[in-house]
């Protein structure tokens, strides 16, 4: 049993401290954007405690996220954890998520893919707010100034608090 465990621990640790071609390194980003309301994902029958959906009046909305984390092959692959402020025609909300992206190309103009999974909470009409999973997935276009500032939009779709939306987004990458 001991030997088991001293086979596991030894190439466990030989594993983390072998060298790799991939370096890691800290990045950010800030964005803003846009959120169109497109339709409701769901339909309710309505009960004695029911209020409304949680985006009634099937509001457009306006965020703005920071997002912090680390970048791997060669600042092809990002992966970090952010956070944001949503507004959504006067109802206001925040969000958490962990954010993963891709850019496939080393050049100046590069696509950009994009998945984004967390929790979005807005204080509407029910006691408290309402909290739901936010899940968007996007794709645009990342203009690089330099090795590690850039400039980025792009669109997708973005599902939370019962809703689709189309969201547009403008960011700086640093």
């Amino acid at each position: 049993m001991k030997m088991k465990t001293f086979l596991t621990t030894s190439v466990l640790l030989l594993w983390l401290t072998m060298p790799t071609k991939a370096q890691t390194s800290y990045s950010g980003r800030i964005e803003t954007g846009y959120m169109n309301y497109l339709f409701r994902t769901i339909t309710v029958e309505p009960g004695p405690n029911w209020k409304g959906y949680n985006l009634n009046n099937r509001q457009n909305g306006f965020n703005f996220n920071s997002i912090n984390g680390v970048t791997f092959q060669d600042r092809k692959i990002f992966t970090g954890i952010g956070a944001g402020y949503s507004n959504f025609d006067g109802i206001d909300g925040v969000a958490i998520f962990g954010d993963f992206e891709y850019l496939p190309l080393k050049k100046r103009l590069t696509p950009i893919l994009n998945l984004r999974l967390g929790y979005n909470h807005i204080w509407n009409q029910y006691e408290g707010g309402t909290g739901t999973m936010h899940t968007e997935f996007g794709i645009g276009i990342n203009y690089k100034i330099k090795e590690n500032l850039g400039l980025y939009i792009k669109s997708g779709i973005m599902i939370t608090q019962q809703s689709l939306f189309l969201p547009l987004t403008l960011g700086f990458r640093y």
